[in-house]
């Protein structure tokens, strides 16, 4: 049976606040782990007062320290906003903290605008070494060996595993170059979805991490009791996307009942591209699609994404979709 794992965005509500953001996934963090999901993640998100996990680390050990064995990580830390050392130092923190729970995701987009990427004194040519910055970091987390002058205490020996994170068919080869486990987000890119599953297994080398391939797909779920309920918790999304398409950053709307009335057609249409992958309805449509989407992709786990206003309602998405399988 296919795996089930959460994607927090720590969204940030309209009449609301970072801390409750912050808590809120806190709490949906224990809620999936009474359910029985296999990781809870949360991305690196700069510049967007929408998404409260901008510290990835910092919000990963709040979370973690309201959870007791549910798996907890980064989905993604972007490298390229960052010296390896530094990531191993605090993820080898959180490992140290949390022994036997904690997941590293890696991506190798930058995750947000140029005038950010200065903020962070980052620069578009990092993506450049990323290959070099994962195999750096991996030896981090390494037992150390005898006499090593440079260490990321106290990283060493935690052996946090890697995850390569991607949209396109270059983190696939990379993570089958490297032995390493494959999240793709689909969730958001899902045109290059099936070639780059194909390339992942058909060129996975075995490594120290991992024997055989592991291919995780991001799909955006939001389940209610009907359809029809579904598809209205679900404008709260495509309002965020609306926004993004315009350049407005700003914070998480409640859903409404005509999301035709919100958004332009070229902005439908181009939500309904990337939302291409998504699934919305009551427990039986939820079951068929899940259904649908693991016999197309053959995905070993499904990374969820939840995107819904209200945490009640949210929390009940989750159990809904436990249910299905």
């Amino acid at each position: 049976m296919v795996a089930l794992s959460i994607l927090d965005l720590v969204r940030v509500n309209e009449g609301s606040g970072p801390k409750a953001a912050l808590d809120n996934a806190r709490a949906a963090a224990a809620h999936a782990e009474r359910l029985g999901y296999t990781r809870f993640w949360v991305a690196e998100h700069h510049n967007m007062p929408g998404i409260a996990s901008a510290a990835t680390s910092i919000a990963l050990a709040h979370i973690a320290a309201g959870t007791a064995t549910i798996r907890i990580g980064a989905g993604g830390i972007m490298l390229p906003n960052h010296a390896p050392m530094v990531i191993a130092e605090q993820f080898g923190t959180l490992a140290q903290l949390h022994p036997g729970r904690i997941d590293l995701g890696l991506g190798r987009a930058p995750g947000t605008d140029q005038m950010t990427m200065r903020a962070l004194r980052r620069s578009l040519t990092n993506s450049d070494n990323f290959p070099q910055d994962v195999l750096e970091l991996q030896a981090y987390f390494a037992p150390a060996e005898l006499n090593q002058r440079l260490q990321a205490v106290p990283a060493a020996g935690t052996e946090v595993p890697l995850w390569i994170l991607g949209s396109s068919t270059y983190g696939a080869q990379l993570a089958a170059e490297l032995g390493l486990p494959y999240a793709f987000a689909s969730h958001f890119a899902p045109d290059a979805l099936m070639p780059a599953l194909e390339i992942y297994r058909s060129r996975f080398k075995p490594s120290e991490q991992l024997a055989a391939p592991h291919a995780m797909i991001g799909v955006n779920i939001i389940a209610a009791e009907t359809d029809a309920e579904a598809r209205r918790l679900a404008t709260t999304q495509q309002m965020s996307f609306a926004n993004i398409f315009r350049g407005a950053r700003g914070l998480s709307q409640p859903p409404i009942d005509d999301i035709e009335a919100y958004w332009s057609p070229a902005e439908k249409a181009q939500a309904a591209h990337m939302l291409a992958h998504s699934i919305y309805g009551s427990p039986s449509t939820v079951r068929a699609g899940i259904a649908d989407l693991v016999a197309r992709t053959g995905a070993d786990e499904l990374m969820i994404v939840s995107d819904v206003f209200d945490h009640a309602a949210r929390m009940r998405s989750f159990d809904i979709i436990a249910e299905s399988l």
